[in-house]
């Protein structure tokens, strides 16, 4: 049993069959794309070789255990100080957007938490990650002059 088609079904199905390649290529050439992509981004250096040497957390806290020479306390001090800069950066930014909801007059009789607060907050919290990264910068800073080695001893 033969059955015939109508020649325009056979365009139909030639269009179908062309819609599908050109799918298939255009998928295969988008995931190539972002494929080379991440692999130059993976290729790219980690850090600028300025910034110094970034340390875990665990790292800084055997380091804080271990420490007794001077070089290891100014590299304890050089941390804490990166993380204060940080953290203050962080802070302005949130300082920003605290005054850029607090001037919206439809924000104060929104109910808790109003927009602003969650801004506010950071910023609190920020400033106060600063300020016990200072006071540690500011302990090994101390302990790594060598006039304060001396008079421990």
């Amino acid at each position: 049993m033969t059955i015939f088609m109508r020649p325009s079904c056979h365009l139909r199905i030639l269009e179908l069959e062309r819609y599908k390649h050109m799918t298939r290529t255009l998928f295969t050439t988008c995931i190539l794309s972002l494929a080379f992509a991440g692999m130059g981004n993976a290729q790219a250096p980690a850090s600028s070789p300025d910034s110094g040497p970034h340390y875990t957390l665990a790292q800084v806290k055997e380091l804080e255990r271990n420490a007794h020479a001077p070089e290891q306390y100014k590299a304890l001090a050089t941390y804490y100080g990166k993380q204060k800069k940080d953290y203050l950066q962080l802070a302005a930014q949130e300082k920003k957007e605290w005054d850029r909801m607090g001037h919206n007059p439809a924000n104060t009789a929104a109910k808790y938490p109003r927009p602003g607060d969650s801004a506010r907050n950071l910023y609190e919290l920020y400033m106060s990650k600063a300020s016990d990264s200072g006071t540690l910068e500011a302990r090994y800073n101390r302990l790594a002059s060598p006039d304060t080695l001396v008079n421990a001893q």
